[in-house]
């Protein structure tokens, strides 16, 4: 499991490092973030969530059944646009997003 920035897409918001628990996002001097190393990230996937450029994309591994899945996610007002590319194809859920950041 792990994440990978499109810098091409990255904005340089720096939400994706500010809620990175592990601290392992950076803002590099071109206002693009990038991960120190991918093999260190914990899954939490946070940072997909946060960002709303779909600049983050979180690779579900074949260890929990993910076979070469990638998931990012669309933030439109309450919205959680969840989208999980496979190679049979592409899937979408749709969620409430709210926000106050509460877990259920």
């Amino acid at each position: 499991m792990s994440i990978r920035i499109d810098r091409q897409r990255c904005v340089g918001c720096g939400k994706c490092a500010e809620i990175c628990p592990g601290n392992l996002i950076i803002i590099d001097e071109n206002k693009k973030a990038f991960i120190r190393d991918p093999r260190d990230c914990w899954g939490c996937a946070a940072c997909v969530k946060e960002c709303r450029f779909q600049a983050i994309k979180y690779f579900l591994g074949a260890d929990i059944g993910g076979r070469r899945t990638i998931m990012y996610v669309k933030n439109e007002n309450d919205l959680l646009y969840w989208f999980f590319e496979k190679p049979s194809g592409e899937k979408e859920v749709i969620i409430q997003n709210p926000n106050d950041n509460t877990t259920y």
